[in-house]
């Protein structure tokens, strides 16, 4: 009871901020947790935008997916990062979905030379990234390709125990642990091949940001979101979710190839424009647009 009515109190502070609002404004709610806030409060007036920043498939196997069900049903409009996920929330009784990916954070002027002999990862060290994954794949390729290096830039919780997994491999001579980098530019612009070895995704800028840099992409087709950004065969390479052989297989392709990866690096590069921020901007005001007819 104590709580409902702490609840109830923060709902009222919450009602009087809106209503400060101009008639027809918009209320984007970027979190389901945040929603059960709004949810209670006095939203006439305003449109009410709700998001999901997570695939289908991982929102399902968590507690967010019955609230994402129980709080966005009845906002104005229910954004998903692609059209197949907004599909299967729409085949599970929403009927406000649209799409709005996230938009390319930066577009550098000088791409990769792509002659490095190097392959990177950018990711957090957990059990999504799955780096152990990694690892494995690429025990499997560097014994051919003597002369590339793995660079993983990232940290976590998980760091030693993946470091002696790496030793416990052999691979300590071709994988260098880079730590966190605030340049992530700069470490793509090293490289020459891009590996991504997740569970799941939502949107992954990371495979955005190295489209970017003309960097060929190599990547298990984990999301939706993967295959939105990767066209397999065109802009990159995919996988089968978990399955380090054809991942290896995948990347062992493209080392061999520098042809094929000045292919799938250009293409990268040119692809990855319709997610340049003017255009991402465009939607949103169409959709804002949308809400004032």
């Amino acid at each position: 009871a104590r709580w409902e009515a702490t609840r109830r109190a923060h709902a009222a502070v919450l009602s009087d901020l809106l209503q400060t609002a101009a008639p027809g404004g918009v209320v984007i709610v970027t979190q389901v947790w945040a929603m059960e806030w709004v949810a209670m409060a006095d939203t006439a007036g305003l449109h009410v935008v709700g998001m999901t920043h997570e695939s289908f498939e991982e929102s399902r196997r968590t507690s967010r997916f019955a609230r994402v069900q129980r709080y966005y049903r009845d906002v104005d409009c229910l954004l998903a990062l692609t059209r197949e996920d907004a599909d299967r929330w729409i085949n599970q009784g929403l009927n406000n979905l649209d799409v709005m990916p996230n938009p390319l954070p930066w577009y550098p002027e000088e791409p990769s030379p792509r002659t490095g002999r190097v392959v990177a990862s950018i990711g957090r060290f957990d059990e999504q990234k799955r780096v152990d994954l990694l690892l494995e794949t690429w025990a499997k390729v560097a014994p051919r390709f003597p002369e590339w290096t793995l660079r993983i830039y990232g940290s976590g919780a998980e760091e030693q125990e993946l470091r002696d997994y790496c030793s416990h491999l052999g691979l300590d001579d071709s994988v260098q642990w880079m730590g966190t980098t605030s340049d992530v530019p700069g470490a793509l612009r090293e490289a020459s091949v891009f590996v991504q070895s997740s569970r799941g995704e939502g949107f992954p800028l990371v495979l955005l940001e190295a489209m970017a840099c003309a960097v060929p992409c190599v990547a298990f087709d984990c999301a939706p979101g993967v295959r939105e950004i990767v066209t397999d065969g065109v802009d990159g390479l995919l996988a089968p979710p978990g399955d380090t052989h054809a991942l290896a297989d995948r990347l062992a392709q493209i080392l061999a190839d520098q042809e094929l990866r000045d292919r799938l690096g250009d293409q990268a590069r040119r692809s990855v424009t319709r997610y340049a921020p003017e255009k991402i901007v465009r939607r949103w005001e169409e959709l804002f647009d949308f809400l004032d007819r």
